[in-house]
């Protein structure tokens, strides 16, 4: 029997490879800024069309590439990171493995030009699935530009598995702000489609987040510095007031590297104990600084999971850090209480001992006695030489004060003149009474209008029907109420609004304003009013009748959390989403008391809809219970 086991063809390993490396064009974006880091540039440009799945440009000024490494390069497993095994527990640099290039060029249409500073003339490479198409000679700057296009051209069925441009874009923008954000000394500039969406200048890391995340992101940082043997760091937290619903803007950079890490997750929210509202998320961006030899970054494709030696120690010495600066700029309450400086003691009455006041009273006065005879109430003397002061109550005082003379005083007897009959003199008042004839409804419509609802444990609405009862989820049913109205709104696109008599502002990062700008024809539908646009903030002047003004922000914010991951291309799509978002946010939470009004109002409501029987989210809104199934259950 002929073996069956064969090597793999070169094309065939590099598109494997691949499905670890290149999930996205993201995946793409983040190897080849990578590379341009490791490559000492100062200036780092990236180009993106359709969100990359049309182009991919990273252009940078770094050392560049001779003619033979930029040959070599595409091969798997070449790299200039490491020469032997001991090297992996030393690594200074973001890419090692030397799979990235090549894995790119077997799934896309890969251009390069490349020129280091001492050569005259730079290199320029086309390569197409795997296969050389040229390589030639040109007159090419310092640095290196490579461009990737018409990604997954030759495995459609992973093009197919692509998201939408919007989500594509925002995974794009995701590694492009955790690059620069790790490296806040580089010039960084994204363009997308010609527009330029970052351009964001070498700086220190509390400018470089600002330049990100907005001009407001500067009030919300509170600095955090720790410096150990074990680990030290550096970086930001945010103000818990300014705690989101979502986990957005939380940011771990191991050496300069951006990771994600549960534990130390874990340790950021120990540190906020006590300090944030149910459901809600901090923002932070912290930097760790660890030695090569104490961490683990080979144990996952994308290089976004460490393993950490002491992970127990770290997680203590961060908690502390966090907890420390948070109670340092007064974010946090402490024992210390602020010090009043108008109670301190002066100096020259440092040493002086303390004077006793002495009180005198006089026994004997009447404030009801003539002028003649009116004497001081009482007298303070303290322990220094002040005059004592003496007060009276007479008819000449310096303004007119009531005088208390006991012959010109009324008698109080004299208010109560004329009050002084008995209780068998005062009139009585009687009602004619009204007796019930008849009445408009026999009993047994009065038994039926007395109580149509009952609330129970302020979660669950009970009505009486024919049959039975039926018992009604109070959220879920005003979900699909809800839901069901924007819906409509959308449809026929026509949202009652309520203007503001003050406009808001909501400030936003500019991702978060590309999806609401995506949106702001649905949302214009459902009620709202945008009446300014700008690169940090949008102004809201008019919102849905049934949102406060005191919700918008939350319900914006739970909106892009619900969105942001997946950004529907049709319109029937997106107003589903919308509603759904929208009626989430909106109804009526479990533990909310409702009048009998509002029972009946919402079980009207909610059997007026064209689906009852679910929520928007495929849950069940209501159970019927009949008097056979109560029957049994007595019966037993």
């Amino acid at each position: 029997m002929s073996s069956i086991i064969q090597l793999l063809p070169d094309h065939v390993a590099n598109q494997i490879a691949a499905g670890e490396v290149v999930q996205r064009p993201a995946s793409v974006v983040k190897e080849l800024m990578e590379n341009s880091v490791d490559a000492g540039s100062t200036e780092i440009k990236l180009v993106v069309k359709d969100a990359g799945k049309t182009l991919i440009q990273v252009i940078d000024n770094g050392k560049g590439m001779s003619v033979t490494d930029a040959r070599l390069c595409f091969e798997r497993h070449a790299t200039s990171k490491i020469r032997h095994a001991e090297d992996l527990f030393a690594l200074g640099t973001k890419g090692f493995r030397g799979e990235a290039l090549a894995s790119i060029a077997a799934i896309a249409h890969v251009e390069m030009k490349t020129k280091q500073d001492q050569d005259e003339l730079g290199t320029h490479i086309v390569i197409e699935g795997s296969k050389f198409v040229s390589q030639d000679v040109a007159v090419l700057p310092k640095g290196t530009s490579f461009s990737v296009k018409n990604l997954f051209f030759n495995i459609p069925a992973r093009r197919n598995f692509l998201k939408s441009d919007t989500v594509e874009f925002r995974h794009v923008v995701d590694e492009f702000e955790r690059v620069a954000m790790a490296h806040a000394n580089i010039h960084f500039v994204l363009i997308h489609n010609g527009s330029e969406m970052f351009n964001l200048p070498a700086s220190n890391t509390r400018q470089r987040i600002v330049n990100i995340f907005g001009g407001r992101t500067n009030e919300k940082l509170v600095p955090v510095n720790e410096t150990t043997e074990i680990v030290s760091i550096n970086g930001f937290v945010c103000k818990p007031e300014f705690a989101k619903k979502n986990r957005g803007e939380q940011f771990f950079f191991v050496n300069d590297r951006f990771i994600k890490s549960a534990y130390l997750h874990h340790a950021v929210m120990a540190a906020y104990e006590g300090l944030l509202k149910d459901g809600t998320q901090p923002g932070y961006y912290l930097y760790l600084d660890v030695p090569p030899n104490t961490i683990d970054i080979n144990i996952h494709p994308t290089k976004t999971e460490i393993k950490f030696d002491d992970e127990h120690a770290l997680y203590a010495i961060l908690r502390s850090a966090i907890k420390h600066s948070l109670g340092q700029f007064n974010v946090a309450p402490v024992l210390d209480f602020d010090r009043d400086a108008t109670l301190d003691t002066p100096y020259d009455y440092e040493k002086k001992d303390v004077g006793m006041p002495t009180i005198q009273v006089d026994s004997t006065f009447n404030p009801f006695a003539d002028d003649s005879d009116d004497k001081p109430a009482q007298s303070f003397s303290g322990g220094s030489s002040r005059s004592s002061s003496s007060s009276s109550f007479s008819s000449s005082s310096s303004y007119s004060s009531p005088s208390f003379k006991k012959d010109k005083m009324p008698s109080w007897e004299s208010l109560y003149n004329g009050l002084n009959t008995s209780t068998d003199e005062i009139a009585e008042i009687s009602f004619e009474s009204e007796e019930v004839t008849g009445s408009l409804f026999n009993d047994e419509e009065v038994e039926q209008t007395a109580h149509k609802t009952y609330q129970i444990h302020k979660k669950y609405i009970v009505s009486p029907i024919k049959s039975g009862m039926v018992i009604i989820d109070q959220k879920r049913a005003h979900q699909r109420v809800l839901y069901e109205q924007f819906l409509a709104n959308i449809t026929v696109q026509h949202g009652s609004s309520q203007q503001l008599l003050f406009p808001l502002t909501l400030h936003f990062n500019k991702s978060e304003l590309g999806i609401i700008k995506e949106m702001k024809e649905s949302l214009q539908n459902t009620g709202f009013v945008f009446d300014e646009f700008s690169d940090d903030h949008i102004v809201v002047s008019g919102l849905p009748v049934n949102v406060a003004e005191s919700e918008v922000s939350i319900l914006l914010e739970e909106l892009l959390n619900d969105l942001e991951q997946e950004v529907p291309d049709t319109s029937f799509s997106q107003s589903d989403s919308i509603a759904k978002s929208m009626s989430r946010s909106l109804a009526v939470k479990t533990g909310v008391a409702l009048t009998e009004k509002e029972q009946e109002t919402m079980v009207n409501a909610l059997f007026a809809c064209k689906e009852p029987g679910v929520s928007p989210f495929n849950k069940p809104t209501f159970i019927t219970l009949s008097v056979e199934d109560l029957d049994k259950r007595f019966a037993l």
